[in-house]
């Protein structure tokens, strides 16, 4: 495990090398919250990290439901029972297991490994609220109920895998050959696109995610992403028309 402090947070790295999973302590006035909790395999670094800072831990929030983010969070729930559980109410679906769509939903089916988790959720999120000192920011595109968490402290923004960073920075839905993964695992691509064009107006002064290292001053590195998912995602609008 990596750690790599930034702002008010601390960015956990599991397997660095070969497929990087990041989670994220933030420290609060009241204790810890903890932003994704990795696969099961993390879960006793998580708690050698966490016992490192001597703060309770007060909140597991969740960026969306796929295994790699989730993965960890029945254990932890066991060690933490008091804490409380946060995930958007879209994405509370997926933590149950049910991949349905809504009828005004994209109909693109569901991708990447949705892991149903027995632990209950004890707060259903929205765009708008506050948990702590962090904004949730809906950004739907990589799952239907993906959200992302804006600290007004410093505007450190969580985005989870609505971009990464690893192998270059990329919008959810672009494939990068050095680490496909993410895009692999996308819902639909022209949401997160749309997403990725309104946390750039956010103007964060971090971008941390979900796989790939902590980015400082990321605006021109978001502006490069979201203008090659946009050349690519009309690359395929053209294919698409031209089979009709």
């Amino acid at each position: 495990m990596r750690m790599t402090p930034f702002g008010h947070c601390v960015q956990l790295t599991f397997f660095p090398r070969l497929f990087p999973v990041n989670c994220y302590i933030v420290r609060e006035d009241d204790g810890i919250t903890l932003v994704d909790t990795g696969i099961s395999a993390s879960v006793r670094d998580i708690r050698q990290a966490v016992g490192s800072m001597d703060l309770p831990v007060v909140r597991i929030l969740l960026t969306h439901a796929h295994g790699d983010h989730v993965g960890g969070l029945d254990l932890l729930r066991e060690v933490w029972p008091a804490a409380e559980v946060l995930i958007s109410a879209r994405d509370a679906r997926l933590l149950r297991g049910d991949t349905t769509l809504d009828p005004g939903e994209p109909q693109s089916r569901i991708r990447g490994g949705v892991k149903p988790c027995r632990t209950t959720p004890t707060r259903l999120l929205q765009a708008g609220d506050r948990v702590g000192s962090l904004e949730v920011v809906a950004s739907p595109g990589h799952t239907p109920g993906h959200m992302a968490f804006l600290d007004t402290r410093d505007r450190s923004l969580l985005a989870g895998d609505a971009f990464q960073t690893r192998s270059g920075v990329a919008v959810a839905g672009t494939v990068r050959p050095g680490f496909p993964f993410p895009a692999w695992a996308t819902w639909h691509k022209p949401t997160a696109l749309q997403t990725a064009r309104e946390l750039h107006r956010l103007r964060p002064s971090w971008l941390a995610v979900g796989h790939g290292d902590v980015l400082l001053d990321p605006l021109y590195a978001m502006e490069r992403a979201i203008a090659e998912a946009e050349r690519r995602l009309s690359r395929m609008e053209q294919r698409l028309k031209g089979t009709v």
